[in-house]
């Protein structure tokens, strides 16, 4: 969570609950089916979030009606391109699919921030980009992985 200067100091109960909607506790999750996305599905994808760019953050939320947590934003593409949701926290997410290295990261991946169990995630959609849902920025929005803030986080990476 990034926080500019013009922001009023926050109590830790406050970035708890705002951190709470993209971080959960472990719990165990379905793996993805072992039939990999083609490219042009995955290619899909990335333009599907693409496409949601600038919906509302919510925590909880899981539609473009009602707004998107990172998580809901995840499940929401993901149900809408291949009709199968996957799961819905963030700690479920860093057990789902396949991992894959950063250096072979393609449209479509799930990106996982956070050292031990990730706490956010967003879907990567080519030349180092992703789209997420902060809670801090308000809406859902493009991001770039080399950025100061996002390049020193840890990254991992999923596969469908």
């Amino acid at each position: 969570m990034t926080f500019s200067p013009q922001w009023p100091r926050t109590t830790p109960l406050l970035v708890a609950l705002l951190l709470a909607g993209c971080g959960s506790p472990p719990s165990s999750a379905p793996r993805a089916p072992r039939a990999a996305l083609s490219s042009e599905q995955a290619n899909d994808i990335a333009i599907h979030a693409l496409g949601v760019v600038g919906t509302p953050y919510r925590y909880g939320g899981n539609s473009v009606e009602g707004g998107f947590d990172c998580s809901g934003l995840i499940g929401y593409v993901y149900r809408s391109r291949m009709g199968a949701a996957p799961p819905r926290t963030v700690a479920q997410l860093s057990d789902f699919g396949d991992p894959v290295a950063t250096r072979e990261l393609r449209s479509g991946d799930m990106v996982l921030f956070g050292s031990g169990r990730p706490t956010h995630a967003g879907i990567y959609v080519g030349e180092g980009r992703f789209v997420h849902a902060p809670s801090s920025g308000g809406e859902v929005r493009l991001d770039r992985l080399d950025s100061p803030y996002w390049s020193r986080q840890t990254l991992k990476v999923r596969r469908l």
